[in-house]
């Protein structure tokens, strides 16, 4: 690894062996915006959450990502999905378990196939899975309202093709007491405009 940074650095060295200038470039400055701007984009940004939480979607349509919405309905209609048919064989089981342990002897259970202890392990395993189906609705639903307020601060983000980074190798003699020295080294430049 030091043996390919040296081939590297030496390259660079010898390509570019005059000192380097530095040159300001001034412009306007897009990184502050006014009072009046910001409360336009926190005003924008608490629209866009308050449509998503009453109609999930909305908000990204106001935002105009379209494409959002059918990822959100299928993950509210897939855990809606799931909810549902894990609740139904809950509630089915439990009645399994009711019939058995109610010391009555003319309640018959549903699904004389299992035995008491069989329901309840059943009972229990579709009771968790319908509460995972409740916690994935909401972190859905939560999701779709914090992806509609970022969407929204983000309209006035630059992501022009101005954003870039520069590598260049540099190299400085100068003049000491001992002699003249070099000295080699690479500069960054990152230019936010």
């Amino acid at each position: 690894m030091i043996r390919l940074l040296s081939i590297l650095a030496f390259i660079f060295w010898t390509f570019y062996t005059s000192a380097q200038t530095d040159t300001v470039i001034l412009g306007k400055d897009t990184s502050t915006l006014t009072k009046p701007q910001k409360k336009a984009v926190y005003s924008t940004a608490r629209k866009a959450s308050i449509m998503s939480a009453v109609l999930p979607g909305l908000g990204q349509a106001y935002n105009k990502k379209y494409w959002k919405i059918p990822v959100i309905y299928a993950g509210l209609g897939g855990f809606g999905y799931m909810f549902l048919t894990n609740n139904k064989q809950y509630n089915l089981y439990r009645a399994n378990v009711i019939a058995y342990n109610d010391n009555d002897s003319l309640t018959l259970p549903s699904m004389p196939e299992y035995s008491s202890d069989q329901s309840q392990i059943l009972k229990l395993q579709y009771r968790k899975n319908r509460d995972f189906a409740v916690i994935g609705f909401s972190i859905v639903y939560l999701i779709n309202i914090i992806d509609a307020n970022v969407d929204a601060h983000l309209r006035t983000f630059d992501v022009s093709d101005d954003l870039s980074i520069h590598i260049d190798p540099w190299q400085s003699t100068y003049k000491t007491s001992l002699g003249y020295r070099t000295a080699t080294g690479l500069s960054i430049k990152l230019n936010f405009k």
